[in-house]
């Protein structure tokens, strides 16, 4: 969804700069935008760690001469990216290091990095990727607990920058075809979301017909979240 919405910035004119740990993945993507007619520059970047970070904002700051928008989408349920399926009080520690680290870490990192230059140019926005398992729990229990801190970092970004013109905002996806076994998981309307779908939301809230609107969760789960009996 990272690489969706930075293509299709790309295609409304924004200048992107991507950022992962996959630094094949990255050339490709950035290539790819390139071909479109578009403007993107890569950065291998472990969100885990601030000089890197730093690195791909000054990157950013070099190339561009602002940060307009962040876009803080690293993240993934450890007990999936590792293969844990014991219970949470058997994990490895370093696997929910990995998890708190990735999913909420690197998005405190990242806000950290940027909040200076927007507050210098009195506008910017960040978007925050949450989970609905961030409003109704996980059991991949460092998950559950860093995608319900997200709204809370997205709270506290928009007290903080709002007397400069900088928003922020939350959007907490339910399952999302960005792969195959999401379409099992249960959702009120009996379907997962498209990728674009999401994509469109963060859209919106990137843009200027969104001015008027920050420190908000939105949920885009097809009603997973609502309970209510089945």
């Amino acid at each position: 969804m990272g690489l969706l919405t930075a293509r299709r910035l790309a295609q409304d004119g924004a200048c992107v700069v991507l950022t992962d740990v996959n630094e094949e993945a990255l050339v490709a993507a950035a290539q790819d935008i390139v071909n479109e007619g578009a403007q993107a520059v890569t950065m291998q970047v472990d969100v885990r760690r601030y000089d890197q970070v730093q690195a791909a904002v000054a990157l950013a700051m070099k190339q561009y001469g602002s940060v307009d928008i962040l876009l803080n989408c690293a993240g993934g349920a450890s007990s999936r990216v590792f293969g844990r399926s014991e219970p949470f009080h058997e994990v490895p520690i370093e696997v929910i290091d990995w998890g708190l680290d990735v999913n909420l870490k690197g998005a405190v990192y990242f806000c950290r990095a940027v909040l200076g230059q927007m507050i210098r140019q009195k506008r910017g926005v960040v978007i925050n990727m949450g989970s609905v398992e961030g409003v109704t729990g996980s059991r991949c229990l460092d998950y559950g607990a860093a995608k319900s801190a997200m709204i809370g970092l997205t709270k506290s970004v928009a007290l903080y920058g709002a007397p400069h013109g900088i928003r922020s905002c939350c959007v907490s996806p339910g399952p999302v075809l960005t792969r195959p076994e999401m379409a099992r998981m249960k959702t009120r309307l009996g379907r997962a979301a498209d990728p674009d779908e999401v994509v469109g939301l963060i859209l919106y809230l990137c843009s200027d017909e969104a001015a008027f609107i920050t420190g908000a969760n939105y949920m885009i789960d097809g009603g997973r979240s609502i309970g209510g009996p089945d």
